[in-house]
């Protein structure tokens, strides 16, 4: 069943919304591979998922870091839970094992409790910093004297 996107989910950070959006993307994409039966769609899903929630993370964990967001280290820590769990998942499906749909299933569950908890409480730190107008064009304007170019600043850094 595909992850339908829900405004709960906001953090209320357009670029941070964006990518997680983004992911739900991927975690549906891995849905339709698996049902297809299309086991090289699969292992393409799951790299460029990985790859683009490692990408996420660094931006985030950045842009908590320049916030001064008091929870980093515990936030970065679940990060390195996630990490490991889903390069477990890799490697067991690299022995031949089946786990699409067990991943598909950790994904699910995981992101979603994720974003609605550990991800909506740093929020209100970030939008401070940068000022809500900026949170919601994704990038600091010339208003935001405090930041200019903040979040473009780590959206370059993070994805080129």
């Amino acid at each position: 069943m595909p992850i339908i996107w829900e405004s709960k989910l906001d953090t209320g950070i357009d670029v941070i919304d964006h990518q997680h959006r983004r992911i739900v993307d991927y975690i549906n994409d891995l849905e339709i591979a698996k049902a297809m039966g299309d086991k090289k769609k699969v292992t393409d899903v799951i790299e460029q998922l990985i790859d683009y929630t490692q990408s996420h993370f660094g931006f985030e964990e950045s842009m908590m870091e320049e916030a001064g967001y008091k929870f980093l280290k515990p936030h970065k820590k679940v990060h390195e839970l996630f990490i490991k769990r889903v390069t477990d998942f890799t490697m067991r499906a690299a022995k031949g094992e089946d786990i699409a749909d067990e991943l598909h299933s950790m994904l699910a569950k995981w992101l979603i409790n994720h974003i609605a908890s550990e991800d909506r409480d740093y929020s209100d730190t970030v939008k401070s910093m940068v000022g809500a107008e900026a949170a919601h064009h994704e990038v600091a304007t010339q208003r935001n004297a405090a930041r200019p170019g903040f979040i473009s600043g780590l959206l370059g850094r993070f994805f080129r």
